[in-house]
């Protein structure tokens, strides 16, 4: 009986590995250099199995930009890749702007192995393409990149960062003239293009140097000198200006803007970890390069215990995301994560802008929709709006752009440890972030308190919340048919209760229909359509699920929270919490 379906799966390997090898066979002709046709080579006649990962298919141009593997092939990041997307982006350019107008790209790149490389291509490519390209000298962190297209007046932007991937991946990312990621219609249109460059004839990739303008001391002075003015306690600052910080950039761009800007705002104990301070694209100390992992922060911990420091600090490679420790009560370092860190920023710059006067009631902050509904409560009681966003700091962005010059944003941020305050840049920014969360420490001291004291006030006033994610991951065709039916069978069949609570609302942001049980009254979700579900029950539990657009995986994010009497009770409720979110897993047979 199993013989027919193994003489077919073995015709079906047949001809994909004839496919395979066909499309490995044009990277031997003379378009190619003699290192990767050498290489191709080698692939084709040692290496089976890795020739059929770089070839089975092309390096998907999203609209998020690319990412993948380094190396030979069209399912991988090369040179050629790289300058297929580029030449994909120049061609909607020239498209969009009118005939005449000068384009202008700014061009950055993080620590990344080939990384500067890589932005070298890019710039050849656009350089050739007429447009006026600034490159900067060395590496940045992803938000300068965002600053400067605003500062120069640009239309477009790459980053080239893999973010906190493993050593092997490096990324492209593009923006448009507002500094955001881009989003519709302008993603799917430069995806459009770049399919459209099927060879690399097509790709102009002699460069013209005059095209092609080095930037950096002067766009980092510019932009240090805005994220200055967003400090909202100088006072605080000189009083504390010695509390002892330990930052590590993990072998990223942050070491280029981090320690200048917190000595900017006037701290004068700032201890790298040297070891972490070296820019290195293998990430040699670490096993990930990804402050919401705990290892990644183990170094610096070390180093604040052997010095006695009050706050630690890491950022991602591209420096947009940032996690801390702070001490708690028994004077252990304990992880913050990504929610607490956009809820105690929050809090502090509604409090500060409160007790600054600055509040007019035109103010506004957002969070993504998986979130802490804590940021939420956060901004009623200060009479702040609030919005929410599907997840991705380009939403963020476009929501300042479409209430540019009517509304005042404040911050906004997500729980995947990415913060942004001001709006002079529309991408998550770990270099205000950490400014911001020192200037924190410094206020919190002021009344003899550390930013573990803060977060546990906050608690006593809003109610604990506390969140978790849970990721599962299915692989394979089958796999991803396992995520669809999952969500198909919670879209079709609701719980009517999670965890012994009455489910009372729930928002499908696929079919954009917000739904209250008890009346059975709908409202609009007015958000581009996502695949996403939400839901609401009666003790304040949130639960939304996510399948990943890029990764195998389906993502669970669950908040709940409790009432917080008294300090004292913080280890109590804490694991309640804990208890409580398993009991959910558990309820929902995600487990």
């Amino acid at each position: 009986m199993s013989e027919k379906p193994l003489i077919e799966k073995h015709t079906i390997m047949k001809i994909l590995d004839k496919e395979i090898r066909k499309r490995a066979e044009l990277w031997l002709s003379k378009e190619f250099d003699l290192e990767t046709r050498e290489s191709v080579a080698s692939l084709l006649e040692n290496n089976p199995s890795e020739l059929t990962e770089a070839f089975y298919q092309d390096l998907e141009f999203g609209t998020g930009g690319l990412r993948g593997i380094m190396g030979v092939g069209t399912n991988r990041m090369n040179k050629y890749t790289v300058g297929m997307a580029t030449q994909g982006l120049a061609n909607y350019l020239i498209k969009t702007y009118p005939i005449g107008e000068q384009i202008k790209i700014v061009i950055g790149y993080d620590s990344r192995n080939n990384s500067r490389y890589f932005s070298e291509i890019a710039a050849d490519v656009l350089s050739a393409n007429a447009c006026q390209v600034f490159l900067f000298e060395d590496m940045r962190p992803t938000p300068e990149i965002s600053f400067a297209i605003r500062h120069l007046k640009c239309q477009s932007g790459i980053i080239l960062t893999a973010s906190h991937n493993p050593k092997e991946y490096n990324g492209y990312k593009a923006y448009w003239n507002d500094g955001a990621q881009l989003i519709p219609p302008h993603d799917n249109n430069v995806v459009a293009e770049s399919q459209k460059i099927t060879s690399i004839s097509q790709v102009k990739f002699q460069g013209i140097k005059e095209n092609i303008t080095i930037i950096g001391e002067e766009i980092d002075k510019a932009y240090l000198k805005k994220v200055k003015s967003l400090s909202l306690s100088p006072k605080a600052i000189k009083s504390h200006h010695d509390i002892k910080i330990v930052y590590t950039p993990l072998h990223g761009t942050g070491a280029t803007m981090i320690p200048r800007c917190l000595k900017d705002f006037g701290f004068t104990n700032i201890f790298p970890v040297e070891e972490q301070s070296i820019p290195d694209g293998d990430f040699p100390t670490v096993v990930s390069p990804n402050p919401e992992e705990s290892a990644a922060l183990e170094m610096a911990i070390n180093k604040a215990i052997k010095i006695n420091a009050s706050l630690v600090m890491a950022t991602d490679p591209d420096a947009d995301r940032v996690g801390i420790a702070v001490k708690n009560h028994q004077n252990e370092f304990v992880l913050i994560n990504g929610n607490q860190t956009a809820c105690l920023l929050t809090y502090y710059l509604l409090k500060k802008w409160k007790e600054n006067d600055k509040l007019t009631g035109n103010e506004y902050i957002i969070k993504t929709i998986v979130t802490s509904e804590l940021m939420r409560n956060i901004a009623v009681k200060f009479g702040v709006e609030y919005y929410d966003v599907l997840t991705g700091f380009k939403w963020i962005a476009d929501t300042i752009k479409k209430n540019e010059g009517v509304k005042t944003f404040i911050g906004g941020g997500e729980e995947s440890y990415g913060f942004m305050i001001g709006d002079f840049i529309r991408d998550k920014d770990a270099v205000s972030a950490c400014a911001i969360i020192a200037e924190i420490a410094a206020w919190s001291a002021q009344d003899n308190k550390s930013i573990f004291d803060l977060l546990i006030d906050i608690y006593l006033e809003f109610g604990f919340y506390k969140e978790s994610l849970l990721s599962i991951v299915r692989k394979g065709k089958s796999g991803a048919e396992e995520i669809q039916q999952m969500m198909k069978d919670f879209r079709n069949d609701p719980p009517p209760r999670i965890n012994n609570s009455k489910v009372i609302l729930i928002k499908d942001y696929d079919k954009s229909i917000e739904l209250e049980l008890e009346s059975g009254r709908t409202s609009p979700i007015n958000l581009p359509k996502s695949n996403v579900l939400q839901f609401f029950t009666e003790d304040g539990s949130k639960i939304s699920m996510r399948p990943s657009g890029t990764e195998p995986k389906i993502k669970f994010y669950f908040g709940v929270k409790e009432k917080l009497k008294s300090k004292g009770d913080f280890n109590l409720i804490n694991d309640q919490l804990d208890k409580k979110i398993e009991a959910i897993i558990e309820d929902m047979k995600l487990k």
